[in-house]
């Protein structure tokens, strides 16, 4: 396994990659949570964009696409999305990486920390977020919703 992390690679191209990797990795929570997933309202032409606003982290293994994650410049933090790793993939320290590149891009622009949201019902996530250091800053509730539907939660430097 020959790992490489790549922020806002100038020669990654192949965003229906990107989507069909998004959507493997995502698979699993399609049945649990409601509302469904924001990724059916991202095409692969979206994606594009989306790395244009935001720092895009891909992970390759001897080349082929296995994970990424998107790293938003907010007022206090960097936000962290649509983080995912190839199952196959997974309890290899891949998303420890992708976090600690985001820490590093936290300390140079001197924000205060990282931030995410993850679904309420996805009790692994909050489990393997906590692990890395994150806590539960806040319920939120998607619009036309009476329930908490996801959680916020925020690693301080």
């Amino acid at each position: 396994m020959t790992l490489r992390y790549l922020t806002n690679p100038t020669c990654f191209s192949d965003w229906n990659d990107l989507h069909a990797l998004l959507h493997e990795c995502f698979a699993y929570m399609e049945s649990r949570i409601d509302p469904p997933s924001s990724l059916h309202r991202l095409s692969p032409e979206l994606l594009r964009a989306k790395a244009d606003k935001e720092t895009l982290v891909i992970v390759l293994d001897d080349g082929a696409l296995i994970g990424c994650g998107y790293l938003k410049k907010t007022k206090r933090m960097i936000y962290l999305g649509k983080l995912a790793v190839k199952p196959a993939h997974r309890k290899r320290g891949i998303l420890r990486k992708i976090i600690e590149i985001a820490v590093a891009m936290a300390r140079d622009l001197d924000k205060s920390g990282l931030e995410l949201e993850t679904r309420i019902e996805l009790i692994e996530n909050h489990r393997t977020f906590a692990a890395l250091g994150f806590t539960k800053s806040a319920e939120n509730r998607h619009e036309g919703y009476d329930r908490t539907t996801s959680i916020t939660m925020i690693r301080r430097l």
